[in-house]
């Protein structure tokens, strides 16, 4: 292949993969993979001094196709040029003094307010055309509606969901972590909706990084016009204000902080403090002159593959994860990292014993940077790892996945009674996945309503090796306990493909606990919920036109005594909302608490803000980021016993 030949199919690979990331809110390569075939074309056109029309190099961004309302930009939005040395960034800053920051990863945002109140805004999009989201940004959690300033105000941002929120969200519904696989694909899909209320329900975050204009500004360096935002009520990104004697030091505290920042970032920035100046240097067809990128290096090791290991779950979805021998990294040892789906593990053209590349994405996830091998010799399998079926190849947004066909699959049992008998689902004590295993090989269950009726295997039961008449008599209770539900805890529990615990009690409130209606319902009756999407509508409304499922169904609502969720404690936490961390003593876990709390009209969030009433923790001296950001807002930090006491109004 000549270079000309190279750099197309260089273009047409980094254009794939910019359409995914920007327009589809998903990933087919990571950042790394990116950056170096993206160099790679960067170097083959100085080298030849041929720069195709489509080539990214000399594009910005990815044409958009939405039904959101599309505006232009009134100042170009360009990208920022990059290096990952950071004597480069001393050289670059010579002997100015410069503003670092981080560079989070979410989506950019345009803001514009006039009369003290948000006007508009817009994404990124392309560059120079934008989506309209103006009522999605009204549902941010720190993003101000009002400020004091009245003239005309142009900012800009990064929306980002912490990491600690994906975390939560993944949790409760077990089929998001499929679609979003980090934060800034979430917080992407969240952002870029026609229903406002998903997005309100993401916990998305605004950090400001930007005065685009302001009228008759006096402003004369960066850190007045961050300064001067904090004052109109906006969170400003994390910064330092750094000279070419401080900026490596500046750097090492980032890179620290990196380790346990809450927030998704994949580099830091670093712009002339010194506006005029930074201004006169004007800038090229695609960069500014007054800021540069700086893009973590990441800790690369060599290792040998060892083994794609394919792991079956209870959707069928069978991951493969690649297993190699054991190197450090970021200051841990690791041997394993997904390699998320067929599409990759194709790119990668791995092949058992080859010599690959791994490293940490954001320092954080493993993954595999390159094959330099290249053997080819993984074979997918046309059977399934667990249950020998037959397995096919889903094709979806040019993405291959591998799915296990057989619906007696062992591992979709397994994986579907162990979120049966789970804490937001029956709440089932004493059977863990291994149990369960033994109990579907031995074929004591093979459909949910068998776990009620156990007893007729007692006596293999407490024969069983980590069993005895104790144990079996401690599940018994667990299992009796676990009749008493309610019936989105029992809707959540059937696993129905992206019905989460939220999801499943948006639908029973919505047909107020009918079960006959909840059977019945229609794509379009479920269209009416503010949250409910055709995706989830139709793995709902599929799940019970299947004979089986509806059956299944009214045999656990007999065996069951629904409760209602409504609760009969006075709502003396009404208009409080609440923010947990750390460890727990009186109540088993944070659920628990939440509960607690909202069975008493409170409100519990992820984030402490300006509307958090309390902040509970049990170490009031921690140098947390919560504990530091209800200090500064001067919101009460409270233990659990100083909960207690609130909860029976002794406070």
């Amino acid at each position: 292949m000549n270079k000309s030949e190279r750099m197309k199919e260089l273009i047409k690979i980094l254009n794939e993969a910019s359409k995914a990331y920007y327009q589809e809110s998903r990933e087919i390569m990571d950042n790394f993979q990116y950056d170096a075939l993206y160099d790679e074309l960067l170097s083959l056109e100085k080298e030849t001094g041929i720069v195709f029309a489509s080539s990214p190099t000399k594009k910005v961004g990815y044409e958009l196709l939405s039904e959101l309302p599309r505006e232009i930009h009134d100042k170009p939005m360009l990208s920022l040029d990059k290096t990952k040395s950071r004597q480069d960034l001393q050289e670059w800053l010579n002997d100015k003094e410069g503003l670092l920051s981080w560079k989070l990863d979410g989506l950019t945002i345009v803001l514009t307010y006039e009369n003290g109140t948000l006007l508009k805004a817009v994404t990124r999009g392309n560059g120079e055309i934008g989506e309209v989201i103006t009522n999605n940004t009204k549902t941010f959690v720190n993003l101000p509606l009002s400020i004091p300033y009245k003239g005309k105000l142009v900012l800009r941002g990064e929306a980002i969901i912490p990491y600690s929120t994906f975390e939560k969200i993944n949790s409760e519904n077990s089929e998001l972590g499929a679609k979003y696989k980090n934060p800034r694909n979430l917080c992407s899909g969240s952002v870029r909706q026609l229903n406002n209320e998903i997005t309100a329900k993401r916990g998305v975050h605004f950090y400001a990084f930007a005065l685009v204009s302001l009228e008759e500004s006096t402003l004369t360096t960066r850190e007045e016009e961050f300064l001067w935002l904090k004052d109109q009520g906006f969170e400003v990104v994390e910064y330092q204000k750094v000279t070419a004697s401080t900026i490596l030091s500046s750097i090492d505290y980032f890179e620290e902080k990196l380790k346990t920042n809450d927030h998704p970032s994949d580099g830091l920035v670093l712009i002339y403090n010194d506006i005029a100046y930074g201004l006169s240097l004007g800038q090229t067809a695609k960069f500014p002159k007054d800021s540069i990128a700086f893009k973590w290096a990441d800790e690369v090791e060599k290792t040998t593959l060892k083994e794609i290991e394919w792991s079956a779950s209870r959707t069928g979805l069978i991951n493969p994860v690649a297993i190699f021998e054991p190197v450090e990294l970021e200051g841990t040892t690791v041997s394993r990292a997904s390699v998320h789906n067929v599409s990759i593990v194709k790119s990668l053209e791995l092949g058992i014993g080859d010599t690959i590349e791994v490293f940490k994405a954001n320092m954080i996830i493993p993954q595999i940077a390159r094959n330099l091998t290249k053997s080819k010799t993984v074979k997918i399998p046309s059977h399934c790892p667990v249950c020998g079926g037959e397995t096919k190849i889903q094709n979806l947004n040019d993405v291959e996945t591998l799915y296990c066909t057989n619906s007696e699959c062992p591992a979709k049992k397994i994986k579907g009674f162990s979120l049966f008998v789970s804490r937001n689902a029956m709440n089932i004590d004493g059977l863990s996945e291994a149990t369960l295993e033994k109990f579907v090989d031995l074929g004591f269950i093979k459909r949910f309503i068998d776990l009620y009726h156990l007893e007729v295997h007692k006596e293999d039961i407490v024969q069983m090796e980590g069993f005895g008449e104790k144990s079996y008599t401690n599940l018994q209770k667990a299992i009796k306990t676990s009749r008493h539900t309610t019936l989105s805890r029992l809707v959540y529990a059937l696993g129905i493909e992206n019905i989460g615990v939220s999801t499943a009690k948006l639908i029973c409130n919505y047909f107020n606990n009918d079960s006959n209606k909840l059977k019945d319902a229609t794509i379009e009756e479920l269209s009416f919920i503010d949250g409910i999407g055709d995706i989830i509508a139709t793995s709902y409304v599929n799940y019970f036109k299947n004979a089986e499922n509806r059956t299944q169904f009214d045999e656990l609502l007999a065996e069951l005594v629904i409760e209602s969720e409504e609760s009969n404690e006075e709502p003396i936490f009404k208009g409080k909302t609440f923010v947990i961390t750390g460890s727990l003593t009186h109540f088993e876990n944070r659920d628990q608490l939440k509960a607690e709390i909202e069975k008493r009209g409170g409100k519990v969030t992820g984030s402490v803000t300006k509307k958090t009433s309390y902040l509970i923790t049990n170490d009031k001296t921690s140098g947390s980021s919560k504990n530091k950001k209800a200090n500064e807002l001067q919101i009460p930090i409270i233990s659990e016993e100083d909960y207690l006491k609130l909860q029976n109004e002794e406070l």
